[in-house]
């Protein structure tokens, strides 16, 4: 894979995972458990939609060919995304979004802390001004993990089914692919095998605060980053692209 290739392969990634996650969050607008979370959820679907949308201006822009950010979101089938599994695991219960929120938000602030070093400038823009975004995105999921686990019995048992469910995700976070290789030598990429302990480290640390027991396995789930997908994904891809699909050139 040449360079030009892996970066728009990259910045893809970036922005389908802001995308989906964002898509699954919203799903929640309207049925969430109390009117401030129905409300914080989305408000974080709505920060991640933005990043988004600066992702895929940018993956535009490398593609050409009069490509737009609307066609890499809409028109774009489920083997074409490069987000990992884990944030398009849908919504079974609150416990799981707030697991899954935990789970990659503690990835993502470390992640986009590194990539402001980016020697791509507009990848670094990008993520000094979504830091502060992702910071309280973290904190909100990291105090809600804490509150539902060290919580009554009933929030700490779902909560523990749901970390359970997810652990397996959380690996391919951190795992580097070929895209990922090609760019980490000349300082785009951030590089992912450094972020494998502090992200470990930062997890554990807020379940142990939340009385839930790490599961007792090596997570290994895998494949999004490279268009292999859980069920999942092509049913909220249907629904997220059904209006484009159904009147083309409609725009955000």
């Amino acid at each position: 894979m040449d360079q030009a290739a892996a970066l728009l392969d990259y910045v893809l990634r970036l922005a389908d995972t802001n995308l989906v996650l964002g898509q699954r969050l919203a799903e929640c607008c309207g049925h969430a458990p109390e009117l401030e979370l129905d409300i914080a959820l989305t408000n974080i679907s709505l920060d991640l939609m933005g990043q988004a949308r600066s992702l895929y201006q940018y993956a535009a822009e490398l593609k050409g060919e009069g490509c737009t950010e609307d066609d890499l979101a809409y028109l774009r089938t489920e083997r074409e995304f490069r987000n990992p599994l884990l944030v398009e695991y849908p919504n079974e219960d609150f416990a799981y979004t707030i697991l899954r929120q935990f789970l990659f938000d503690v990835y993502n602030q470390l992640f986009y802390q590194a990539l402001q070093n980016s020697s791509d400038a507009r990848l670094a823009e990008i993520a000094r001004k979504s830091i502060k975004e992702i910071r309280y995105h973290l904190r909100f999921s990291a105090e809600w993990c804490i509150r539902l686990g060290d919580g009554t019995e009933l929030s700490r048992q779902k909560m523990q089914t749901a970390l359970d469910d997810l652990w397996d995700y959380t690996a391919e976070l951190c795992t580097p692919n070929a895209t990922d290789q090609t760019l980490l030598s000349s300082g785009i990429a951030v590089d992912l095998e450094q972020l494998k302990v502090p992200y470990f480290e930062r997890v554990e640390e807020i379940l142990t605060k939340a009385t839930l027991e790490k599961p007792d396995y090596e997570p290994f789930q895998q494949g999004g980053k490279e268009g292999s997908h859980t069920e999942f994904l092509g049913h909220l891809l249907a629904e997220l692209q059904v209006l484009q699909r159904t009147y083309p050139g409609a725009e955000w």
